[in-house]
């Protein structure tokens, strides 16, 4: 019963922090002066239009995943590089301003609302906290300098060169990140097994995903954790 409300609140969770983060970026795409985002339909905070089935339940069940991307003409803004960059920058930024209003809702939820039924309290509680740790980590793993996620069109639009690595990245940079998922799903996937705990301790050490979504993760999550922790 608890794995079902457990997975029940994940999903909630990713269909709140995947729409905000896509909104995001289409708002600020067409307020730069591009309509494609409006003309595809992308411009609402309806979940179904920004879903993509695979990134959904990845992120459901690994804490990390992707949406459907905003398509985007950067020709068609203002000022070109300003508003390639704002447009990358809004996902993750979306991500971490709610992941810093998530977090008091999680506090507040915890100490001072108790439903009589238990499971819907658990529900409560699960889905808010789900809140604030998909917004932190979906704002990390956007972060990756690697196409498609935002990392790299902040690098596209504030690199001038296309040297050999952009071109490399640009190129195989995709598979590079499909490469590190799958050894971050086989190295958590083999550490639940007992026969396959060595092979999953081998694919740990190099687990740089692992280390990514882990540590730097942590760092993002102390400012917040820190500051309201002081509240309450």
């Amino acid at each position: 019963m608890y794995y079902l409300i457990e997975l029940l609140a994940s999903f909630l969770a990713v269909t709140v922090v995947l729409t905000l983060h896509e909104f995001s970026h289409a708002y600020v795409a067409y307020k730069c002066g591009d309509p494609t985002p409006k003309f595809n339909k992308r411009l609402t905070l309806n979940p179904l239009a920004h879903f993509d089935i695979l990134g959904l339940v990845l992120f459901a069940f690994a804490g990390f995943g992707w949406a459907k991307p905003v398509p985007i003409n950067p020709y068609n803004f203002n000022h070109y590089k300003k508003g390639l960059t704002l447009t990358a920058l809004a996902g993750v930024a979306m991500n971490y301003i709610t992941a810093f209003l998530f977090c008091p809702l999680f506090y507040l939820v915890t100490y001072y609302v108790n439903i009589p039924i238990a499971a819907l309290q658990s529900l409560l509680e699960l889905f808010t906290l789900y809140l604030f740790l998909y917004s932190v980590s979906f704002c990390v793993f956007n972060l990756i300098p690697l196409p498609p996620l935002d990392g790299w069109r902040v690098v596209q639009a504030v690199n001038r060169k296309r040297g050999r690595v952009y071109r490399f990245l640009e190129r195989y940079g995709s598979i590079i990140l499909i490469v590190l998922i799958g050894i971050h799903f086989l190295a958590n996937f083999m550490s639940h097994y007992e026969m396959l705990a060595l092979a999953g301790r081998i694919f740990s050490y190099v687990d740089i995903l692992g280390y990514i979504m882990r540590y730097v993760v942590w760092a993002f999550q102390w400012p917040i954790t820190a500051l309201w922790g002081l509240v309450f």
